[in-house]
C-alpha cells in the first residue's frame, strides 16, 4: 500500500472513530451496561451487618474475630468478551446511496467496540467470506479497537462467497469461555435454500447455547425496489451469474420485491425461532436509533 493510499485511509478511520465517538453519549453507554450484565458476582469486600442484610449474608470467620455480625459484599463480575463476527464476502461491498453494506457494518462495530472498551470489555473480531480471513482474540484498548476498524474497512478477502455456518462453528471453537457474539452480515448466500437454511439454523442454534448470539442483518434498499430504468443487467456479487431484467414492468418489480421481502422474512423468521435476537438496519437509515430500540427491547425482555 503506498503512502497516499495509507493517509487516505487513516484519515477515514480516523473519521469514523469521530464520528462515533459523538454518538457515544451516556443513553447508548448506559443502554449497553444494562442489556450485557457481567458473568457473575465477585467477592468486594465485607462490612458491618446492619438490620435487613440477608443472613446468608453474613461471614461467620470474620463475625467470630470481630464479636459482631459482619456480611460479605458482592460487586458484579463486569468482564465481559464481546466477538464481533464479520461477513465481508463480495456482496457487502454493495451500496446504492453514500454508503455500502460493509463500510455500516464497520461504523456499527466501531461503535459497539466502543462501548465495550467504555465498560472494560474485551472485544475480538473474526471476518469471513467463504472461509475465515482473520481472526483477532478479545483484547481491550482504543489501539485495538482501531485495528479492529481497519479490518473491517480494509481486509482484502481471498473468497466471494459467504459461508457463515463454518464462521459460528470457528467461532466456537477459539472462544473459551461465554461471549457476546454480534452476526453482522447481509446473510446472502448461493446453494440450496432449504439445506442452506436447515443448516445455519442449527449452527445458530448450538452457538446461542454457549454465548449470547445477535444476529445483525444489513440490507440495502435496492435489493428489495429495483428503479424504473428499462432494461437492466444484475450480476450477483459472489457468483458471477448474470440476469437480465425489464425494470420497465411493473409486475417485474413487484415479483422482485416480493420475493426479496419473502426472503428476510423466512431468514429472520428461522434466526428468531432459534430464540436469537434480530437488528435490522439499512444503509440509507441512520442506525444509531434502531440500536437504541434494541437495547431497550432487549433490556425489558430481561426484567
Amino acid at each position: 500500500m503506498n503512502a497516499i493510499s495509507t493517509k487516505a485511509m487513516l484519515d477515514r478511520i480516523r473519521r469514523l472513530d469521530i464520528r462515533t465517538r459523538r454518538m457515544m453519549n451516556d443513553s447508548v453507554a448506559g443502554e449497553y451496561h444494562s442489556v450485557f450484565k457481567g458473568r457473575g458476582m465477585d467477592f468486594d469486600e465485607v462490612r458491618e451487618y446492619v438490620p435487613g442484610d440477608e443472613v446468608r449474608a453474613i461471614d461467620w470467620n470474620v463475625t467470630a474475630r470481630a464479636g459482631h455480625p459482619f456480611v460479605k459484599k458482592y460487586a458484579e463480575e463486569r468482564e465481559l468478551n464481546i466477538l464481533l463476527l464479520v461477513d465481508i464476502s463480495a456482496s457487502g461491498n454493495f451500496g446504492s446511496g453514500t454508503q455500502s453494506k460493509r463500510e455500516l457494518a464497520a461504523e456499527l462495530a466501531s461503535l459497539l467496540a466502543l462501548s465495550a472498551i467504555r465498560n472494560s470489555d474485551k472485544v475480538g473480531l473474526l471476518l469471513y467470506t467463504d472461509r475465515i480471513e482473520e481472526y483477532l482474540p478479545p483484547t481491550k484498548g482504543r489501539r485495538h479497537v482501531m485495528r479492529v476498524v481497519r479490518e473491517i474497512l480494509y481486509h482484502s478477502a481471498k473468497g466471494r462467497g459467504t459461508d457463515t455456518v463454518k464462521a459460528l462453528e470457528v467461532a466456537g471453537h477459539v472462544l473459551h469461555r461465554r461471549a457476546i457474539v454480534f452476526l453482522i452480515s447481509d446473510f446472502q448466500s448461493n446453494g440450496d435454500a432449504a439445506k442452506a437454511r436447515d443448516a445455519l439454523r442449527r449452527a445458530m442454534r448450538q452457538t446461542n447455547r454457549r454465548h449470547d448470539l445477535i444476529a445483525v442483518q444489513i440490507e440495502d434498499p435496492r435489493e428489495r425496489d429495483l428503479p424504473d430504468v428499462g432494461l437492466l443487467s444484475l450480476e450477483d456479487a459472489e457468483s458471477g451469474e448474470m440476469v437480465e431484467l425489464d425494470t420497465s414492468d411493473v409486475s417485474v418489480r413487484e415479483r422482485f420485491n416480493q420475493e426479496a421481502v419473502t426472503r428476510v422474512k423466512k431468514l429472520l423468521g428461522d434466526i428468531r425461532s432459534e430464540g436469537v435476537d434480530t437488528l435490522e438496519l439499512k444503509t440509507n437509515a441512520p442506525y444509531l436509533p434502531a440500536l437504541q430500540r434494541f437495547f431497550k427491547s432487549r433490556g425489558r425482555k430481561r426484567l
